[in-house]
């Protein structure tokens, strides 16, 4: 099982003057310490499990790119962006970018958004749910043809929400065929089939109907005439093990019996104030002991 870990809140020791430093020192350690993917939820204010609005929370993509500066091995990922915050040639784009310069280790989160007061707060278009979805569809489709052979496929794309004369993409990712696609939820009837219908990962959350969610991924993907196997299993939530590893043996057995019911990739939501004594914990306690599952 490969680990990754995603930033759950940034009411780090030092406060923003010290943001710079302990976001370096994470990256770096998690890169050494084997961690598979590195990710980045992708709000501008904080959510309400992680204490709401007036708590600290910095910018994805720009968060990445810091990181991808002070990594050499590991995935970097929005986990998992909003489809309504961006155009989707701004988004390919955008991630594009992070892919060249991070020498091809990219990869697209995306989802259909769900923090409504966020939005509207920040004066954010927050269509309704069944639109969010049909745009989610949509970009993912500009993704794939920004991401089409050498510079995009420059074809005109009409959609419904989305219309592009031509997508032109310089330059062009380095991961080919295009940086990885997980797409984050696990709505049965929607999120679940464009899963099948498009992603390379999906991102799930532990729980007893986890395998129920997987048993739906595979008919959707025998609908679509997708192989299964061909989608990385992920899931995600937070990693309650202490700066002195206190609760990394239950972590360990958590994680595989994630692995015996499917799951592939378990990324752990970090918090607290010292969160580099946290990723150092979970490295050398966590990662290697579940390696060879």
């Amino acid at each position: 099982m490969k680990v990754g870990l995603e930033l759950g809140d940034y009411a780090w020791e030092g406060g923003p003057a010290r943001m710079a430093d302990t976001l370096a020192d994470i990256a770096r350690t998690a890169d050494d310490a084997g961690f598979a993917l590195i990710g980045v939820g992708d709000h501008l204010w904080q959510g309400p499990h992680a204490g709401g609005p007036e708590q600290p929370e910095l910018e994805c993509f720009t968060t990445l790119a810091v990181i991808a500066a002070h990594t050499r091995r590991c995935l970097l990922a929005p986990v998992v962006a909003g489809v309504h915050f961006r155009e989707p040639a701004v988004l390919a784009k955008t991630v594009t970018t992070l892919d060249v310069l991070s020498g091809g280790r990219a990869m697209l989160g995306v989802g259909a958004g769900w923090y409504e007061e966020e939005a509207v707060g920040l004066g954010i278009p927050f269509p309704p749910l069944g639109e969010r979805f049909a745009r989610l569809e949509e970009a993912i489709q500009v993704c794939l043809r920004m991401w089409h052979g050498e510079r995009g496929d420059e074809r005109p794309f009409e959609g419904e929400h989305y219309r592009l004369e031509r997508p032109l993409n310089l330059p062009q990712s380095l991961s080919r065929p295009h940086p990885p696609i997980m797409i984050g939820g696990g709505g049965e009837r929607r999120t679940l089939r464009l899963v099948a219908r498009y992603a390379d990962a999906c991102n799930l959350y532990p729980g007893p109907d986890l395998p129920h969610k997987l048993d739906v991924l595979r008919r959707h993907c025998e609908d679509e005439g997708r192989d299964y196997d061909a989608i990385e299993k992920t899931c995600i939530f937070p990693f309650a093990v202490g700066d002195d590893a206190a609760g990394a043996g239950e972590l360990v057995e958590q994680l595989r019996g994630l692995a015996a019911s499917g799951i592939q990739t378990a990324i752990g939501i970090v918090s607290g104030p010292d969160p580099v004594r946290q990723v150092e914990a979970i490295g050398k306690h966590v990662v290697p002991a579940v390696a060879d599952v």
